[in-house]
């Protein structure tokens, strides 16, 4: 009744004038949530799109009878939706929030301009870290840790390569720079679509693999369990699975702290399990352990990270809300069910809602996740025994892909936790992004200015520019650079200088990181829109959130484990000796105590 009512169309045109009126950050707490809920649900109407769905072979169709099969996660995404076995699979479509006419990618000439080396070395790059004061590094660490679990498209196409012209007084190691071009599905027609190399659901992919050779060489074979060194850390042997031409080769010390912190998880999950259940086999142990594992990371990051970085009263209200529902946030604590809606009881045990649309992440919220920023050029690491001692400063490319191991083994898994802890990460704006990722050299490739692709990438792939991309998510654009940067003239000038004073050209990723944004929040109110649509709907869409979560599926023990349990709580059971830096930290993404 409560979900049909806040679904009517005249409560949908109230919210839409609310948030129109006043915007949601500027009304009351209930006022503004019954607003948010409407927005959100206009959204899940309007800037939903379907790109195409491939039929399920009759192997696949098969397993989807089969409870041996549909009891656990897939290596490939497959068999979530029965009905549809391959929606959210590997190698499987982006979807979008914009309707596909408005996905063509622009002419080439107009794709590159203007040059999207200028608008990484005029409006990108880093000349003063500019802090995020409330945030620490294992914040910026963990949404790379999670986006290499949402999203990887398929490799570039190295046969087709984009050139363009450098800028008097550009130093770039080359007279042009050439980018690989994106690679589209072939079997798509205009509008271009492009394919995942991961499935598209919050799976914990990036620690259990996508590839079955990777999905094996990880297992322990006994007990359910993950491989782990004597050392500590995943074996070294596990790196010869690793495509470093792919995503794999954006891997650091960042990424490495939390696969290790995670897949020492698992192994206690497993422990737990197979103390309840004396009984079970490997196989069982290991696929409960990665339902129980998944869920956790997902309660983390929808209760814990992203009030963190998005820190208004009234995104927090709804990001707790979206887990334990109304109820929940008002008792503190979770609360019984009242029927298979989620608004009174959070989306984890609700009823699975595709809301019309097959599943799949999409290239707009790719594009708004586009956050390297947060990513400082420097580090320095401390000893928890001696956190008053001077400290290493090393800087990002010491801490890369190839040297994760041999700086974990230096530096100690718990001292380079701290570390990340005690350091803020970069605010998420102009004139921040790492001038070490402006001039990035990755394992088998030739170096690269990601920010530049970055902002090729979103042209390439038909996202709509800035304002285009706010009209078509009932946003007002911005009528002059004045407008768009909050009155900054400044910026407002150089913004107009690159863009040779047409507001219409002006990138989505310069739009984001320029406007204003609401109190408290690490990342722009266009970009918090995309969120609320596709944040609630990798929950809602996913059986093993909705229906399937349940004792059945997970056990009570499994329920018990992610109820019971926060980021803290997971530091704490692996890494005891971070305990005095923790102590008074009510979230694990905010900044730690320093040792003394």
């Amino acid at each position: 009744m409560v979900e049909r009512l806040l679904n009517s169309e005249p409560v949908l045109r109230l919210t839409d004038w609310l948030d129109r009126r006043w915007r949601w950050d500027k009304l009351p707490l209930p006022v503004a949530i019954f607003t948010l809920i409407g927005v959100r649900n206009r959204m899940r109407k309007r800037n939903l799109t379907d790109t195409g769905l491939p039929r399920a072979d009759e192997e696949l169709a098969r397993r989807a009878a089969d409870p041996e099969w549909t009891s656990r996660r897939t290596i490939d995404g497959t068999l979530n939706d029965l009905e549809k076995p391959r929606m959210g699979g590997k190698h499987t479509r982006f979807g979008r929030n914009v309707p596909r006419e408005w996905t063509f990618p622009e002419p080439d000439a107009e794709l590159l301009s203007p040059s999207p080396r200028v608008v990484s070395r005029e409006l990108m790059t880093r000349k003063n870290f500019l802090p995020a004061t409330t945030l620490n590094v294992l914040a910026a660490a963990w949404i790379q840790f999670e986006v290499h679990d949402w999203f990887s498209h398929a490799k570039d196409d190295p046969k087709e390569v984009w050139e363009f012209e450098l800028a008097a007084g550009d130093e770039w190691h080359e007279n042009r720079m050439k980018v690989p071009r994106a690679r589209p599905d072939p079997t798509s027609g205009p509008p271009p679509t492009f394919l995942t190399e991961d499935s598209h659901w919050w799976d914990a992919s990036q620690i259990y693999g996508s590839k079955p050779e990777l999905a094996e060489a990880i297992r322990e074979g006994a007990g359910g369990r993950l491989k782990i060194g004597l050392d500590g850390l995943p074996p070294a042997e596990l790196e010869d699975h690793l495509d470093l031409e792919g995503v794999d080769g954006n891997f650091w010390v960042g990424l490495g702290v939390l696969h290790t912190l995670f897949m020492h998880e698992h192994n206690a999950i497993c422990d737990r399990l197979r103390r309840e259940n004396p009984g079970w086999r490997d196989d069982k142990l290991f696929d409960k352990a990665r339902l129980v594992n998944a869920a956790l990371m997902a309660k983390i990051h929808t209760t814990e990270w992203t009030p963190a970085v998005i820190a208004h009263r009234t995104s927090r209200y709804a990001l707790g809300a979206t887990w334990s529902g109304i109820l929940g946030q008002r008792l503190d604590r979770p609360a019984p069910r009242l029927g298979s809606g989620d608004i009174l009881s959070g989306i984890p045990g609700s009823k699975t809602d595709h809301h019309g649309v097959p599943y799949s992440l999409t290239e707009e919220f790719v594009a708004v996740y586009r956050m390297h920023p947060l990513l400082p050029d420097e580090y320095l690491f401390y000893s928890l025994e001696n956190g008053s001692g001077a400290p290493r400063r090393l800087e990002f490319p010491d801490l890369d892909a190839l040297k994760v191991r041999d700086r974990l083994t230096e530096i100690g898994v718990a001292n380079a936790l701290y570390s990340l802890a005690v350091a803020h990460p970069g605010e998420i704006s102009l004139y921040n992004y790492p001038q070490s990722l402006q001039n990035l050299t990755r394992p088998g490739k030739e170096k690269l200015d990601l920010a530049a692709v970055d902002v090729l990438r979103t042209r390439e792939r038909g996202v709509p520019r800035y304002n285009d991309f706010r009209r078509l998510f009932r946003l007002k654009p911005a009528d002059s650079f004045t407008e768009l940067t909050g009155g900054n003239l400044q910026v407002a000038k150089h913004i107009s200088d690159v863009y040779d004073a047409n507001i219409e050209r002006v990138d989505l990723m310069v739009g984001l990181y320029a406007e204003p944004k609401p109190a408290g929040f690490g990342f722009s109110d266009t970009a918090f829109r995309v969120f609320i649509l596709m944040a609630s709907r990798r929950l809602k869409s996913d059986r093993f959130f909705t229906h399937d979560y349940t004792p059945a599926m997970y056990t009570q023990a499994g329920l018990d484990w992610i109820n019971d349990s926060t980021m803290i709580d997971v530091l704490l059971r692996h890494y005891p000796s971070l305990y005095p830096a923790l102590r008074g930290v009510r979230n694990a993404f905010a900044p730690w105590a320093r040792l003394r």
